[in-house]
């Protein structure tokens, strides 16, 4: 095996370098994998532009970014008990202190000192990655590399949204914002049995929705919540998701709620305007954030892909080599590309 590996770096200001640079060696209670696909993420964009991230600190031009990453173990360090070479896994963005409460309960993103893979640590857009052996999630035999990358933060994020939801057959849903996030929301709630209506200013992603399963599409310069009240006989939706981070698409989902109805916020916003009596006290709704998923839930996730053949890669509109990442970046950022992924042979 080489002795060095391609790297991405963000120097700032959208300059993207491919870095030939020692492959690292898993410390103790480390693996090694060799990358078989990495997902770009809208977050991802804050590193390229030069700003910190997003999520936990970051660190333009020192750390490799890809927080979505998926491949297979060629070397563990010491005390490495639960994988070997060979096993396939995909990687949990969140490494945390291992003895606190959230870690210990599985969410480890919320422990205090986490470090975030692609912002504090190197990440996925890389040949090799060297990660904590608690951070690695088993793929499924028959699941694709590519399918695994994106049922992380995509599909991971989604399902534990519309869990928390408790979304079933029962609801008619509404899914602003159908980027991949919003597409993995569509794709989940189809799994779960739910009617699902989806909006966006897009009508090219309203027509990979429909492929997703949705069985209503609203471009959002109709008037929204005139059509999700007509779509529901005028009882209002059971629950909205919005992906967007708009506050029109967030006060509309809080005025078409009926009575009882569920929300969840996903895409990231810095403020928003709300009406409490009206849409929240008065109908005694639920409005919840949603961020990621607890890494004991990865199993359950994956089997949910699976059982119910979510369309996954569906969701990735280009795959590109790592030696291509300029144009994957410039393309992604100029929004060229839906899920954009690196894959390796």
């Amino acid at each position: 095996m080489s002795t060095t590996m391609k790297a991405v770096s963000f120097p700032g200001n959208k300059a993207v370098e491919i870095r030939e640079v020692p492959i690292p060696a898993p410390g103790p209670r480390e693996v090694l994998i060799q990358m078989k696909a990495s997902a770009i993420c809208r977050s991802d964009m804050s590193l390229y532009y030069g700003n910190k991230g997003v999520v936990g600190q970051g660190n333009t031009g020192a750390v490799y970014p890809g927080h979505e990453p998926a491949g297979k173990i060629v070397q563990t360090g010491e005390g490495v008990e639960r994988f070997k070479p060979g096993d396939r896994v995909a990687v949990y963005l969140a490494v945390g202190c291992g003895e606190c409460q959230f870690c210990k309960s599985g969410y480890k993103m919320f422990c205090k000192e986490w470090k975030c893979i692609g912002f504090d640590r190197h990440g996925g857009d890389a040949d090799y990655i060297a990660v904590p052996e608690d951070n690695c999630m088993r793929i499924p035999d028959g699941m694709s590399y590519v399918t695994a990358a994106v049922s992380t933060d995509a599909v991971g994020t989604l399902y534990h949204a519309q869990k928390r939801l408790a979304v079933s057959g029962r609801d008619t849903i509404v899914i602003f914002g159908l980027g991949p996030m919003g597409g993995a929301g569509v794709m989940v709630a189809k799994g779960l049995g739910a009617t699902v209506i989806a909006v966006d200013m897009l009508d090219e992603r309203l027509e990979i929705a429909k492929e997703l399963g949705a069985d209503y599409t609203i471009n959002a310069k109709e008037n929204v919540l005139e059509r999700l009240l007509e779509i529901t006989g005028g009882r209002g939706i059971d629950a909205g998701i919005d992906c967007s981070g708009n506050p029109v698409a967030q006060n509309t989902i809080l005025d078409s709620l009926r009575p009882h109805g569920r929300a969840a916020f996903i895409g990231e916003g810095k403020e928003v305007t709300i009406k409490p009596s009206e849409q929240l006290i008065r109908k005694q709704i639920t409005v919840m954030g949603s961020w990621y998923f607890p890494i004991f839930e990865y199993d359950e996730i994956a089997k949910f892909i699976q059982d119910k053949r979510l369309p996954v890669e569906k969701l990735v509109s280009h795959t590109f080599k790592i030696e291509e990442a300029e144009t994957a970046f410039r393309m992604f950022d100029e929004r060229k590309t839906e899920k954009a992924v690196f894959v390796w042979e």
